[in-house]
């Protein structure tokens, strides 16, 4: 196993295009760590320089204590599992698994102890003497997991490997990808486009935008202290709520009334005028309901449609937004892939909650966990960014949460 070291990488095409942009990122030795953002935002350009498959412009990508950035991919002792598993289909799954040992000139003996103690723990005994097509997808990438695993490798790379899976067949894989990442404790690099994968499945998380790295955080992090709109906007499903304010003293005003914010959380953003306030829908509850509504304000506010799920609702609440905002929020919604950035309140109700569409109802808003941010910069006013980080704008790297400071609780601790 290594560590895995990328400093100030930089990766530019010949029309001058920068598809990974002076980005650095420190992989602990053991550590998940998940690379993720929409397409085109450079995880998989970075993830196929760190195996070798993409030349480097300009900076270092250590494995260990080498330096690798000329070396070809067969000498940097990288196992990686692709999008498309890369089986060969005239190959049974136990010659799959074996394909690089025998490569490598290993002995007969030496392939077959490798190989079945690979599909003991992937579950595929049962399957070694199957072609790959007449398996199913999750068991084809157990397969392709299987042919990394027995490779003895420093890190594992992962590009994508459940895009192509059902989304329940993605929800076991999430589970089995992360024990056998424990049980190894080696080295991984995860590539995703799927939040959900990057929520559950990371030890730190690496937003990417443009070839730009935005935040680098724990999930926990990510998820309640965005440095910037677009981290917020992308890390959550429902999405954040993004909405006009302004602020005077600790009071609050939005579209739907005043909100008195705890003290200091509006320190920063004292005389900057016009605001975006991001709130979570989990952040807002039905007044009536709400157990710690003395915790937070209350608002009066005409619901629109109300989408009922059994063990909660969504309650949906249309305003208006001055331009300044809502180019901001059309700005986001085409850096999201086109995830809505309408200009209306998602609001999470419990499931014993009796408001109907068309009411006028009391909704209670956790003033705690409401975020700040300059609609100019998309900035975040009320995270703090690390000592010595450049704070010039949106899309400008942050790294923060190491590995050594993260005090989320995980599995088996």
């Amino acid at each position: 196993m290594a560590a895995i070291d990328m400093k100030n990488i930089v990766k530019q095409y010949g029309d001058g295009f920068p598809a990974v942009n002076d980005v650095s990122i420190d992989v602990a030795d053991g550590e998940f760590m998940i690379l993720v953002g929409p397409s085109g935002c450079g995880k998989s350009t970075l993830l196929r320089m760190i195996v070798g498959l993409e030349d480097i412009t300009s900076g270092d990508m250590m494995i260990g204590d080498r330096r690798v950035n000329d070396l070809a991919p067969r000498d940097r002792n990288l196992a990686m599992v692709f999008q498309n598993y890369a089986l060969y289909p005239h190959l049974t799954v136990y010659e799959n698994i074996a394909f690089p040992l025998r490569l490598a000139g290993m002995a007969n003996n030496e392939i077959d102890e490798k190989v079945r103690g690979a599909s003991k723990t992937l579950e595929l005994d049962e399957h070694l003497e199957r072609k790959p097509s007449n398996l199913s997808g999750g068991q084809r990438q157990r397969v392709a997991m299987g042919r990394a695993i027995v490779r003895d490798a420093d890190a594992f790379l992962f590009d994508e490997p459940l895009s192509n899976l059902d989304a329940k067949l993605r929800g076991q894989m999430r589970t089995e990808i992360a024990r056998l990442q424990k049980r190894l404790g080696i080295t991984t690099v995860y590539v995703t486009h799927d939040q959900t994968e990057a929520m559950t499945l990371g030890d730190r998380v690496a937003v990417l935008k443009r070839g730009i790295l935005q935040q680098l955080a724990t999930p926990r992090e990510l998820y309640t202290q965005p440095v910037n709109l677009f981290v917020a906007g992308f890390i959550g499903s429902p999405p954040m709520n993004f909405l006009p304010a302004t602020v005077e003293g600790d009071q609050l005003s939005l579209p739907f009334g005043t909100v008195t914010l705890p003290p200091g959380r509006a320190d920063r953003a004292q005389g900057k005028g016009l605001l975006i306030a991001g709130i979570r829908p989990e952040h807002f509850e039905d007044a009536s309901v709400a157990a710690d509504a003395q915790e937070g304000s209350t608002f009066r506010a005409t619901v629109d449609v109300v989408e009922w799920l059994g063990n909660e609702a969504y309650a949906y609440i249309p305003f208006e937004a001055p331009p300044e905002v809502q180019d901001q929020l059309n700005q986001l919604e085409k850096d999201l892939d086109g995830e809505s950035m309408r200009t209306q309140l998602v609001v999470s109700l419990d499931g014993a909650s009796t408001i109907a569409e068309g009411d006028e109802a009391n909704i209670w808003v956790d003033a705690r966990h409401i975020h700040l941010f300059d609609p100019a910069t998309g900035e975040s006013l009320t995270v703090e960014r690390p000592a010595g980080a450049d704070a010039t704008g949106g899309d400008t790297a942050v790294s923060q949460g190491t590995p050594d400071g993260d005090t989320t609780v995980r599995e088996g601790e």
